[in-house]
């Protein structure tokens, strides 16, 4: 015996860390097309296209959503059928026009446009990074890898508000803040294009590891990871909920701010606090569930969700919103890799990308829930108001995950 060849296909982090690190980086960018938008566009709508409704003026943010919801449910089955890296490189190419057209844009209509082209983007790439990483580190460090991820792009969501907030402050609405969305846009084309290799062959390798399953229709697995699987979707209403909170601090947070009387700097410290924390968290949260188990983790991250969002519907200083931020995004970083890692725990190899996209499908419906539902009470009866029963109804979606969830992994784990 002259020695070990290591297999091509080998699962697990060590021997996949070249890649894994490198996907890590792409999502980091993705983040950041994201974080372009952050601090700047709420405030586009009101100081530069006028608007005055806040239904109106979060329209952006509801065809994001549905776009990205969509495209996530097409990337899960597009990734099976053709390959993970074709999809990441087309949501690349789709995403090139979009600071250009933030940057040009006469009229509202479209942004929100643009807003599609971005959800489509990041649908595409998002998803396909996830599934990616799934691919390569196996079954025993799902949490960690899924940390990783999500921390990354939230961090880049974060010091994208930020950054894009100063330039802002110092340089105007426009041009200058989008010119950073076109570099990270250009270095993730080149990067998805000429260093990310393909994994499906990961996942085809740990389904030959596994029990052969029936394969299931597309309707069948929307079904199970809806409605039927009682993880599954537990995690699926759960997914949804917490970006229905992001949709909220997304689009009103910062009017909220600036109208209490905070400078513009003051609104992009305010806006990347929580995702900041949110994306370091995620970089000890995703272990943890590894080791802890998923489901407490997601019961107490929705919990405290709740706690921080009746924070900021109460308070009105800078320090106190800095703190219920910071709460809002430790709530989060419990959640959010967590529950990617339950689709991984419960989903079959064979149709885990297909499972991925639907979760990913009601996760970034929220986004278009909470859009809408946010400006039409907030329209109604203030933003503070609107805060307050996004508040309730997020905890009330932890209390469904303590009853419905059943631990998927760690010496609690069921079979489903």
């Amino acid at each position: 015996m002259t020695g070990r060849t290591r297999s091509p296909t080998a699962l697990g982090l060590r021997p996949n860390i070249a890649q894994f690190t490198l996907l890590v980086a792409v999502n980091g960018l993705v983040g950041g097309m994201l974080g372009q938008e952050r601090t700047v566009l709420p405030l586009l709508a009101t100081d530069v296209f006028g608007l005055a409704s806040y239904t109106a003026a979060l329209a952006y943010i509801l065809a994001f959503g549905i776009a990205k919801a969509l495209t996530n449910y097409v990337a899960g089955a597009w990734s099976e059928r053709y390959g993970r890296k074709p999809v990441l490189v087309a949501g690349w190419l789709i995403a090139i026009p979009v600071p250009l057209l933030l940057i040009w844009a006469p009229h509202w209509w479209i942004v929100v446009a643009t807003n599609v082209l971005l959800g489509i983007s990041q649908g595409l790439t998002w998803s396909t990074t996830v599934i990616m990483k799934i691919d390569l580190v196996g079954p025993e460090r799902r949490g960690l890898a899924l940390g990783f991820n999500e921390s990354s792009g939230y961090l880049a969501v974060a010091g994208t508000a930020l950054l894009t907030g100063y330039v802002a402050a110092n340089s105007g609405l426009r041009p200058e803040p989008f010119l950073i969305g076109l570099a990270y846009a250009a270095l993730g084309l080149g990067l998805s294009t000429l260093a990310v290799r393909e994994t499906r062959h990961h996942a085809d390798h740990e389904a030959s590891l596994l029990p052969d399953e029936r394969e299931l229709t597309p309707r069948e697995v929307f079904a199970r990871t809806s409605l039927r699987e009682p993880a599954l979707s537990s995690a699926s209403q759960a997914g949804l909920v917490n970006n229905l909170n992001d949709g909220l601090a997304w689009g009103l947070f910062p009017v909220l701010f600036t109208a209490a009387g905070l400078t513009l700097t003051q609104t992009g410290v305010l806006v990347a606090i929580y995702p900041a924390v949110w994306g370091i968290g995620q970089l000890v949260t995703g272990g943890l569930s590894d080791h802890w188990g998923r489901k407490h983790l997601i019961t107490a991250g929705m919990l405290i969700q709740a706690i921080a969002l009746a924070g900021i519907a109460a308070l009105d200083t800078f320090g106190a919103w800095a703190a219920a931020a910071a709460a809002l995004g430790i709530g989060t970083a419990l959640v959010y890799p967590t529950l990617l890692a339950v689709i991984g725990d419960v989903a079959h190899p064979a149709w885990r990308a297909r499972a991925v996209g639907v979760y990913r499908l009601w996760r970034d419906l929220g986004f278009a829930v909470g859009a809408l539902l946010t400006g039409v009470l907030a329209d109604a009866w203030g933003i503070r108001p609107a805060i307050w029963i996004v508040a309730a109804i997020t905890a009330a979606s932890g209390l469904l995950v303590a009853v419905r969830m059943y631990e998927t992994h760690g010496p609690e784990r069921r079979t489903a």
